[in-house]
C-alpha cells in the first residue's frame, strides 16, 4: 500500500468487530477492570503500560494545544470538596440522573439509557424482520434457503413494527437527552418498557444524586464530597487568577485531574465509569463583548452540527456549515463559544478521531442548565452509538455570582473607563448601630446578605419596603425568618459618576472526558489487515502512540548488538520512546504484535548495518520501508512524530527499500 486512498480502503475492507478490539486491549493490557482478582467493581478500571502512555500523550497534546497555545493559567485543585461549596453551586440539589428500580429483583436501571436501549433493540429487530421478509420473497433464492428464511421470519415476526410506531421510536431517540424524569416515566408506560431480563414492571423514575459523599476529618462533622468536576476550584480561585493575570480580561484557566461520579449503571467500558480523568477550561469573558481576537483563524472551518431545532423535528441528520456562518446566523451564540468549538475539533482530529464520525450536538432547551446561554457537545460515533466526549457551554455569570453571594466576597473585574459615565442604580445602606445589638454575632452574615443583593433583588425589596413598611428574608446559617423596617436600612435609587466599570465575567467552559475520548480513538484507530484478518492494527497518530519506534535486530548475532546499542542511545538522547524486540520469532511476527500496540515505526538492523551503519525504517499502516543512515532515520522519525511532517516529505531523501521477509 503506497497511497492514502489505498490505506483507507484497506482499513474498511474488514468489518469492525468490537470483540476483536476488546481482545487486543485486554491481551496487551491497555486497561483492565480494577480489583479483578476480587471479582472487580463496576465502573472502575486500571490502565496498563500502553494505556498509561497513551493517556499521558493525549493529555500532553491537550496541554500544548490549549494551555500553551492559548496562554491559559493552569491550576491543580483538591479533589475533596466541602458540602457548602457544592450546595452553593447547585450540585447537591441538581446533580442527578433518573433511576428506576425493579421492586421484585432490586435491580437498578438508569431510565434514559433503558428507554434508549429498548427502543433501539425493537427498531433493530424490526429492520431484521423487514430484511428477512424481503429476502424470503426474492425469486432468485433457492427453495431450501427460502424455507429457512420464512421460518426465521415467523420466529421474529412479533418484533415487526408498524411504520408509525417505528417513526415515533426514532423521534423519541432523537430527543432522548431532553426528557425529564416524569416524561421518561410516561414513555416507559406508553411503550411498555420493563426489566429486559425478567419482564418485570419497574417503579417510576426518581432522581439519584451522583456524588460520592465523604466526611472530612476524624470527627465526621465536616461533610464533603469527592468532586464531580474540576470547575469549582477554578471559580473559587478567580480573584487570585485575575491578579496573576494583572487584572486583564479575557483570560482562561485550565485544570486536568480526576473526578468522581457514582454512576447508576456503569457500562460500555471506559465510556461510563465512576472515576475518570477530566480536562476543563474556564474562559472568563466580558458579558458585553464575547468576540474573540483569533476568530478569523477558524471561521472557515466546516463542521457537522445538530442544532436543537433539527432534534426537535425528530431528525438526527446534521447540518454542515462553517463556524463563521453558524455564529453569524445565531445558531452558535457568540464568537468565543464558536472559537472553542473549532479548537475542540482541531484537537480531536490531531489525536486521531475519525472526522467522519464526529459531530457537534446542541443541548435541547430542557436539557440545558437554566443559567446557560448555549451549550454544544462534541459527540463521537462508536459501536455503542454517539457518545458525548466534550461539552462546550456558555455558563453566563452563574458560578461566580452564586459563590460571591454565598461568601460575601466580590468575584468581579474592575475596568477603568476612559470616559466617566453616570450610572443610576439601587443602593442599600444598613444602620450598623442597630444591627449589632439586634443580631450580635450574626450581624456580619445579615449585612453580607443584604449588600450582595443584585439590582433586580434590591428593586423588589424596595417595593416590599414601600408597600408593607418592612422586608422579610432568610439567611443561610440563621434560624427563622428575618424582618427589618426602615429604621434598620434605607433603599434608594442614586445617580453617581463612575470612573471604573465593575462586572462579573461570563464563563465559556469546554469540558473534556479524557477516558471517553481515549476509548473512541481506540475504536477509530482499530482495523485488521485484509490479507489476514487476525492481524490487528492500532493506527494511532505518532504524537499520541504509546511507543514511537520498535528496534528489530535481524537476529541475536553479537555483531548486531553495537548498532542496537548505538541506535538506542541516539533515540534516548532525542527523547523518542522505543522498545527493542530481539526475540527469536520472525521479523514479520515482531512487527505484527507491535502493530497491535500502535507503534508507528519499526527500525530493522541487519548485517548491512554493521558495514555502513544504515538501517531500514518501516511505516506501520502502509508497511512501506526506506533505508538510510542512523542519523537520517532518527531525523525522519522525529519530524513525523513531533513536527507533523508527512511521511513522503520527511523520507524524500531516503532510499525506498523492498523486502519479502518482514511482513
Amino acid at each position: 500500500m503506497s497511497s492514502v486512498k489505498e490505506i483507507k480502503e484497506a482499513k474498511k475492507a474488514v468489518a469492525f468487530n468490537r470483540e476483536s478490539l476488546e481482545s487486543v486491549l485486554k491481551r496487551r493490557f491497555f486497561y483492565a477492570p480494577a480489583f479483578e482478582l476480587y471479582g472487580g467493581v463496576s465502573g472502575l478500571y486500571d490502565y496498563g503500560p500502553p494505556g498509561c502512555a497513551f493517556q499521558a500523550n493525549v493529555v500532553d497534546t491537550w496541554r500544548k494545544h490549549f494551555i500553551l497555545e492559548e496562554d491559559m493559567l493552569e491550576v491543580d485543585c483538591t479533589m475533596l470538596t466541602p458540602y457548602e461549596v457544592l450546595k452553593t453551586s447547585g450540585h447537591v440539589d441538581k446533580f442527578s440522573d433518573w433511576m428506576c428500580k425493579d421492586p421484585k429483583t432490586g435491580e437498578i436501571f438508569r431510565a434514559d439509557h433503558l428507554v434508549e436501549e429498548v427502543l433501539e433493540s425493537r427498531l433493530k429487530g424490526d429492520q431484521e424482520a423487514r430484511g428477512l421478509l424481503k429476502n424470503a420473497n426474492s425469486e432468485a433464492e433457492a427453495n431450501a434457503e427460502k424455507k429457512k428464511r420464512k421460518k426465521k421470519v415467523k420466529e421474529i415476526k412479533v418484533v415487526k413494527l408498524d411504520e408509525k410506531v417505528a417513526k415515533e421510536y426514532e423521534e423519541v431517540l432523537a430527543k432522548i437527552d431532553g426528557y425529564s424524569g416524569q416524561e421518561l416515566g410516561e414513555l416507559m408506560v406508553k411503550y411498555d418498557i420493563r426489566n429486559p431480563a425478567t419482564n418485570g414492571e419497574l417503579e417510576a423514575p426518581r432522581a439519584f444524586n451522583l456524588m460520592f459523599e465523604t466526611a472530612i476529618g476524624p470527627s465526621g462533622q465536616l461533610k464533603g464530597y469527592l468532586r464531580p468536576e474540576t470547575a469549582q476550584g477554578q471559580f473559587l480561585n478567580f480573584n487570585k487568577l485575575l491578579e496573576f493575570n494583572n487584572g486583564k480580561t479575557p483570560f482562561a484557566s485550565a485544570s486536568i485531574g480526576k473526578s468522581f461520579r457514582n454512576e447508576i449503571s456503569p457500562r460500555s467500558g471506559l465510556l461510563r465509569v465512576r472515576e475518570f480523568l477530566m480536562a476543563e477550561i474556564e474562559h472568563f469573558v466580558d458579558p458585553e463583548n464575547k468576540a474573540h481576537p483569533r476568530f478569523d483563524e477558524i471561521k472557515n472551518i466546516s463542521l457537522k452540527f445538530l442544532p436543537r431545532e433539527v432534534q426537535q423535528s425528530g431528525s438526527t441528520v446534521p447540518i454542515e456549515t462553517t463556524i463563521g456562518k453558524a455564529v453569524a446566523s445565531g445558531m452558535i451564540d457568540n464568537q468565543t463559544l464558536g472559537y472553542f468549538i473549532a479548537r475542540i475539533y482541531l484537537f480531536l482530529i490531531k489525536i486521531g478521531v475519525d472526522e467522519d464520525r464526529l459531530r457537534f450536538r446542541q443541548h435541547m432547551a430542557n436539557e440545558m442548565a437554566h443559567y446557560a446561554a448555549d451549550c454544544w457537545d462534541a459527540e463521537l460515533q462508536t459501536s455503542y452509538g454517539w457518545i458525548e466526549c466534550v461539552g462546550c457551554a456558555d455558563r453566563s455569570a452563574y458560578d461566580l455570582s452564586v459563590h460571591s453571594k454565598k461568601t460575601g466576597e466580590k468575584l468581579v473585574v474592575r475596568q477603568k473607563l476612559e470616559t466617566p459615565i453616570e450610572v443610576t442604580k439601587w443602593e442599600i445602606e444598613v444602620n450598623k448601630k442597630l444591627f449589632g445589638p439586634k443580631f450580635r454575632k450574626d450581624a456580619p452574615k445579615v449585612e453580607a446578605y443584604l449588600t450582595n443583593l443584585d439590582q433586580q433583588e434590591l428593586a423588589s425589596k424596595a417595593k416590599e419596603l414601600k408597600e408593607t413598611g418592612k422586608i422579610t428574608f432568610k439567611v443561610a446559617g440563621i434560624d427563622g425568618e428575618i424582618e427589618l423596617d426602615d429604621k434598620f436600612l434605607t433603599l434608594e435609587r442614586k445617580t453617581r459618576t463612575e470612573h471604573v466599570r465593575e462586572f462579573t465575567p461570563n464563563v465559556i467552559e469546554p469540558s473534556f472526558g479524557i477516558g471517553r475520548i481515549i476509548y473512541s480513538v481506540l475504536e477509530h484507530s482499530f482495523w485488521c489487515r485484509p490479507e489476514d484478518s487476525a492481524r490487528a492494527v492500532m493506527s494511532f497518530t505518532p504524537a499520541v502512540a504509546p511507543t514511537k519506534v520498535l528496534l528489530v535486530p535481524l537476529s541475536n548475532n553479537k555483531e548486531l548488538q553495537p548498532i542496537v546499542s548505538k541506535m538506542s542511545k541516539s533515540l534516548r538522547k532525542q527523547q523518542i520512546p522505543f522498545k527493542v524486540d530481539d526475540s527469536g520469532v520472525s521479523i514479520g511476527k515482531r512487527y505484527a504484535r507491535n502493530d497491535e500496540l500502535g507503534t508507528p515505526f519499526g527500525i530493522t538492523i541487519d548485517f548491512d548495518s554493521v558495514k555502513d551503519e544504515s538501517v531500514t525504517l518501516r511505516e506501520r499502516d502502509s508497511t512501506r520501508q526506506v533505508r538510510g543512515s542512523l542519523d537520517d532515520i532518527i531525523k525522519a522519525v522525529k519530524e513525523i512524530t513531533y513536527d507533523g511532517i508527512p511521511w513522503d516529505e520527511a523520507t524524500k531523501n531516503l532510499t525506498p527499500f523492498v523486502s519479502q521477509s518482514t511482513d
